[in-house]
């Protein structure tokens, strides 16, 4: 169960943040309005959210997930793989001061997102991709051992996180889209099977008694209402056009 989230409001830079999807530039104002559904939805699972002012110095630092990987007794302070989001970790570093007093830090020359990081129970699997590199993802994996974690290291192929295409939501099951359907490290898990349409889908996160989706997906929002899951729906297209999906948006702990 997850007590508390972390968010942080967009600024006017958003709309010039990094980004591959060739989707547009974002609306700020129907950017606002769905990050305001986000926190409503999170509340709706029984969360305490903190939510942190824009900064407009780093335009993508509303994607707060890749600043810190938390566990229930420990943060873990990333070193994030786009040189313009290294500042991000300042902040973030002190805001969670008040909730957690073990740290640990990612060094250079390593460099991790959280966005390349999926817990599932008591194993953590590592991506690595054009924004966690292996040292930093052996860095990682050395804490989580340290700490009594499983860890285990995934290169990545297509995908532009490890979280992009897949998302653990309890009970043994994986939500799984594209490379990971079939990849043998996730082979012992109950898999929900994302088609390759619907993709973006595959980005939910679970929170307590729901998993929260992106809108217009019936077929995602179908199998995981047959696994027993509730679910809420929120639109996300101003999220997308900047790389970024539901599990980016905040850090969950």
């Amino acid at each position: 169960m997850f007590t508390n989230v972390i968010v942080k409001k967009p600024g006017k830079s958003y709309v010039t943040g990094l980004t591959t999807s060739d989707l547009g530039t974002p609306d700020y104002d129907r950017l606002l309005t769905q990050h305001a559904a986000y926190v409503q939805a999170l509340e709706k699972c029984g969360v305490a959210v903190t939510e942190l002012e824009a900064s407009e110095e780093f335009p993508d630092s509303t994607f707060v997930e890749d600043a810190a990987v938390l566990t229930s007794d420990f943060a873990v302070v990333t070193n994030p793989g786009a040189d313009s989001r290294n500042g991000e970790i300042v902040e973030i570093e002190a805001v969670l001061k008040k909730f957690y007093r073990k740290f640990y830090f990612i060094q250079s020359p390593g460099t991790l997102d959280g966005g390349d990081v999926l817990q599932a129970e008591d194993h953590f699997y590592i991506g690595i991709s054009d924004r966690t590199n292996e040292e930093g993802a052996r860095q990682l994996k050395e804490i989580l051992e340290s700490e009594g974690y499983e860890a285990e290291i995934i290169p990545l192929e297509k995908f532009f996180h490890l979280k992009t295409g897949i998302a653990y939501v309890g009970d043994n099951k994986l939500v799984v889209a594209g490379e990971f359907t079939d990849h043998p490290a996730f082979s012992t898990y109950d898999k929900i099977v994302i088609e390759d349409q619907d993709e973006y889908s595959a980005n939910c996160i679970h929170v307590n008694d729901y998993v929260i989706i992106p809108e217009g997906y019936p077929e995602t929002k179908r199998k995981l209402n047959e696994a027993g899951r509730q679910t809420i729906e929120l639109d996300m297209s101003e999220v997308q056009k900047q790389d970024g999906g539901l599990s980016c948006l905040s850090l969950r702990f």
